[in-house]
Protein backbone atom coordinates (compact mmCIF):
# COMPACT_ATOMS: atom_id res chain seq x y z
CA UNK A 1 0.00 0.00 0.00
CA UNK A 2 1.50 3.33 -1.10
CA UNK A 3 1.50 5.97 1.93
CA UNK A 4 3.12 8.88 0.73
CA UNK A 5 3.78 9.51 -2.94
CA UNK A 6 6.74 11.75 -3.41
CA UNK A 7 6.92 14.72 -6.26
CA UNK A 8 10.44 16.08 -8.24
CA UNK A 9 9.11 19.40 -9.23
CA UNK A 10 10.83 20.78 -12.36
CA UNK A 11 8.98 19.16 -14.83
CA UNK A 12 6.93 17.01 -13.12
CA UNK A 13 4.89 19.45 -11.42
CA UNK A 14 5.74 22.60 -12.73
CA UNK A 15 6.28 23.28 -16.48
CA UNK A 16 9.97 24.44 -15.77
CA UNK A 17 12.57 22.18 -17.03
CA UNK A 18 11.89 23.49 -20.52
CA UNK A 19 13.62 26.55 -19.76
CA UNK A 20 16.83 24.81 -18.19
CA UNK A 21 16.66 22.97 -21.91
CA UNK A 22 17.13 26.95 -23.28
CA UNK A 23 19.20 28.87 -20.27
CA UNK A 24 21.71 26.48 -19.51
CA UNK A 25 23.16 26.99 -23.32
CA UNK A 26 22.85 30.33 -22.80
CA UNK A 27 24.76 30.41 -20.02
CA UNK A 28 27.86 28.60 -21.16
CA UNK A 29 27.54 30.65 -24.39
CA UNK A 30 28.12 33.44 -22.21
CA UNK A 31 31.41 31.37 -20.97
CA UNK A 32 32.90 30.67 -24.52
CA UNK A 33 31.29 27.12 -24.32
CA UNK A 34 28.83 25.88 -27.29
CA UNK A 35 26.10 23.31 -25.56
CA UNK A 36 24.21 20.87 -27.70
CA UNK A 37 20.38 20.25 -27.04
CA UNK A 38 21.30 16.60 -25.86
CA UNK A 39 24.30 18.15 -23.51
CA UNK A 40 21.36 20.41 -21.59
CA UNK A 41 18.98 17.81 -21.72
CA UNK A 42 21.50 15.59 -19.71
CA UNK A 43 22.17 18.61 -16.96
CA UNK A 44 17.89 17.72 -15.50
CA UNK A 45 17.84 16.86 -12.13
CA UNK A 46 21.49 16.52 -11.63
CA UNK A 47 22.72 17.36 -8.49
CA UNK A 48 25.55 17.82 -6.59
CA UNK A 49 28.82 16.47 -6.69
CA UNK A 50 27.74 15.53 -10.34
CA UNK A 51 26.94 18.71 -12.49
CA UNK A 52 29.88 20.17 -11.70
CA UNK A 53 31.97 17.03 -12.75
CA UNK A 54 29.70 16.27 -15.73
CA UNK A 55 29.69 19.40 -17.05
CA UNK A 56 33.60 20.14 -17.03
CA UNK A 57 33.46 16.18 -18.33
CA UNK A 58 31.64 17.27 -21.45
CA UNK A 59 33.77 20.47 -22.26
CA UNK A 60 36.77 18.34 -21.44
CA UNK A 61 37.98 21.63 -19.22
CA UNK A 62 38.86 20.63 -15.59
CA UNK A 63 39.09 24.55 -14.71
CA UNK A 64 35.36 25.12 -15.58
CA UNK A 65 34.24 27.25 -13.43
CA UNK A 66 30.59 26.13 -12.78
CA UNK A 67 29.53 27.89 -9.97
CA UNK A 68 30.07 31.11 -11.54
CA UNK A 69 28.12 29.63 -14.77
CA UNK A 70 25.25 28.29 -12.75
CA UNK A 71 24.99 31.02 -10.83
CA UNK A 72 24.81 33.52 -14.52
CA UNK A 73 22.47 30.94 -15.27
CA UNK A 74 19.91 30.88 -12.44
CA UNK A 75 19.99 34.58 -12.86
CA UNK A 76 18.53 35.07 -16.82
CA UNK A 77 16.34 32.41 -16.11
CA UNK A 78 14.62 34.16 -12.96
CA UNK A 79 14.63 36.86 -14.59
CA UNK A 80 12.44 35.18 -17.26
CA UNK A 81 10.06 33.42 -14.87
CA UNK A 82 9.49 36.68 -13.15
CA UNK A 83 8.57 38.29 -16.92
CA UNK A 84 6.58 34.94 -18.28
CA UNK A 85 5.72 33.27 -15.04
CA UNK A 86 5.20 29.51 -13.77
CA UNK A 87 2.82 26.98 -15.45
CA UNK A 88 1.58 24.04 -13.24
CA UNK A 89 1.40 20.99 -15.92
CA UNK A 90 -1.62 19.38 -16.18
CA UNK A 91 -3.04 17.49 -13.42
CA UNK A 92 -1.25 18.63 -10.97
CA UNK A 93 -3.76 20.45 -8.32
CA UNK A 94 -6.31 17.34 -9.36
CA UNK A 95 -3.58 14.77 -7.84
CA UNK A 96 -2.69 16.48 -4.86
CA UNK A 97 -6.17 17.17 -4.09
CA UNK A 98 -7.09 13.44 -4.19
CA UNK A 99 -4.36 12.78 -2.49
CA UNK A 100 -4.93 15.23 0.63
CA UNK A 101 -8.13 13.83 0.50
CA UNK A 102 -7.08 9.93 0.80
CA UNK A 103 -5.09 11.00 3.88
CA UNK A 104 -1.90 10.00 1.19
CA UNK A 105 1.25 12.20 2.85
CA UNK A 106 2.69 14.39 -0.36
CA UNK A 107 5.76 15.22 -0.17
CA UNK A 108 8.38 17.58 -2.52
CA UNK A 109 12.08 15.76 -3.26
CA UNK A 110 13.85 18.37 -5.70
CA UNK A 111 16.88 18.92 -7.26
CA UNK A 112 16.73 22.37 -5.95
CA UNK A 113 17.47 24.69 -2.95
CA UNK A 114 14.78 25.29 -0.11
CA UNK A 115 14.52 29.06 -0.82
CA UNK A 116 13.80 28.56 -4.81
CA UNK A 117 11.26 25.45 -4.07
CA UNK A 118 9.09 27.23 -1.23
CA UNK A 119 9.63 30.57 -3.38
CA UNK A 120 8.04 28.93 -6.63
CA UNK A 121 5.39 26.22 -4.96
CA UNK A 122 4.10 29.53 -3.21
CA UNK A 123 3.76 31.39 -6.01
CA UNK A 124 1.68 29.02 -8.05
CA UNK A 125 -0.34 27.80 -4.72
CA UNK A 126 0.93 24.63 -4.00
CA UNK A 127 3.22 25.17 -1.15
CA UNK A 128 0.15 23.90 1.57
CA UNK A 129 -0.27 20.77 -0.15
CA UNK A 130 3.11 19.01 1.33
CA UNK A 131 4.21 17.73 4.51
CA UNK A 132 7.47 18.08 3.45
CA UNK A 133 9.88 19.22 1.41
CA UNK A 134 13.52 17.86 0.83
CA UNK A 135 15.97 19.61 -1.11
CA UNK A 136 19.38 17.96 -3.01
CA UNK A 137 21.18 20.58 -0.62
CA UNK A 138 19.73 18.90 2.34
CA UNK A 139 21.84 15.31 2.30
CA UNK A 140 24.79 14.47 0.86
CA UNK A 141 24.59 13.42 -2.60
CA UNK A 142 21.89 15.15 -5.43
CA UNK A 143 20.20 12.76 -8.03
CA UNK A 144 20.80 10.36 -9.72
CA UNK A 145 22.15 9.09 -6.16
CA UNK A 146 19.33 8.11 -3.86
CA UNK A 147 19.88 10.45 -1.06
CA UNK A 148 16.86 13.06 -1.79
CA UNK A 149 14.51 9.87 -1.81
CA UNK A 150 15.94 8.45 1.24
CA UNK A 151 15.95 10.99 3.44
CA UNK A 152 11.73 12.14 2.64
CA UNK A 153 11.06 8.72 3.47
CA UNK A 154 12.74 9.16 6.85
CA UNK A 155 11.24 12.53 7.37
CA UNK A 156 7.88 10.72 6.21
CA UNK A 157 8.82 7.72 8.67
CA UNK A 158 8.06 5.58 6.21
CA UNK A 159 9.94 2.87 4.52
CA UNK A 160 10.71 3.39 0.66
CA UNK A 161 8.73 0.36 -0.41
CA UNK A 162 5.79 2.47 1.03
CA UNK A 163 6.60 5.41 -1.32
CA UNK A 164 5.71 6.10 -4.69
CA UNK A 165 8.36 9.12 -6.12
CA UNK A 166 6.93 10.70 -9.60
CA UNK A 167 9.31 11.96 -11.89
CA UNK A 168 9.93 13.16 -15.32
CA UNK A 169 13.61 12.85 -15.81
CA UNK A 170 15.94 9.84 -15.81
CA UNK A 171 18.31 11.49 -13.25
CA UNK A 172 15.49 11.88 -11.10
CA UNK A 173 14.21 8.01 -12.05
CA UNK A 174 17.64 6.51 -11.11
CA UNK A 175 17.60 8.47 -7.60
CA UNK A 176 14.35 7.02 -6.66
CA UNK A 177 14.64 3.69 -8.37
CA UNK A 178 18.09 3.51 -6.24
CA UNK A 179 16.48 4.49 -2.73
CA UNK A 180 13.95 1.61 -3.52
CA UNK A 181 10.85 3.49 -4.03
CA UNK A 182 8.11 2.39 -6.65
CA UNK A 183 8.74 5.09 -9.46
CA UNK A 184 6.04 6.42 -11.96
CA UNK A 185 7.37 8.27 -14.82
CA UNK A 186 5.41 11.50 -16.40
CA UNK A 187 7.61 11.81 -19.33
CA UNK A 188 8.27 15.87 -19.87
CA UNK A 189 10.83 16.32 -22.33
CA UNK A 190 12.27 12.63 -23.35
CA UNK A 191 10.70 9.65 -23.39
CA UNK A 192 12.40 6.27 -21.28
CA UNK A 193 14.66 4.37 -23.03
CA UNK A 194 14.79 0.56 -22.19
CA UNK A 195 16.73 0.54 -19.14
CA UNK A 196 15.05 3.01 -17.79
CA UNK A 197 11.42 1.15 -18.83
CA UNK A 198 13.09 -1.33 -16.32
CA UNK A 199 13.26 0.88 -13.14
CA UNK A 200 9.38 2.08 -13.60
CA UNK A 201 6.33 0.89 -11.77
CA UNK A 202 4.35 2.95 -14.25
CA UNK A 203 4.79 5.28 -17.10
CA UNK A 204 1.92 8.23 -17.25
CA UNK A 205 1.09 10.60 -20.17
CA UNK A 206 -0.56 12.99 -17.03
CA UNK A 207 0.49 13.31 -13.27
CA UNK A 208 -3.42 12.86 -12.21
CA UNK A 209 -3.34 9.39 -13.81
CA UNK A 210 -1.98 8.06 -10.65
CA UNK A 211 -5.05 8.07 -8.93
CA UNK A 212 -5.76 4.77 -11.00
CA UNK A 213 -2.43 2.83 -9.03
CA UNK A 214 -1.75 4.64 -6.15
Amino acid sequence: MVKAVLFDMDGTLIDTEKYYRIFWPMALKQFGYEMTDEQALSMRSLGQPYAPQHLKDMFHDPDMDYNKIRAYRRKIMEEHLEKVGIELKPGAIEILTYLKEKGIHRAISTANDIERAEKYLKKIGLYGYFDKIICAPMVEHGKPAPDVYEFACSELKLAPEECMAVEDSPNGVKSAYSAGCKVVMVPDLTQPDEELKKMLFACVDRIDEIKSIV
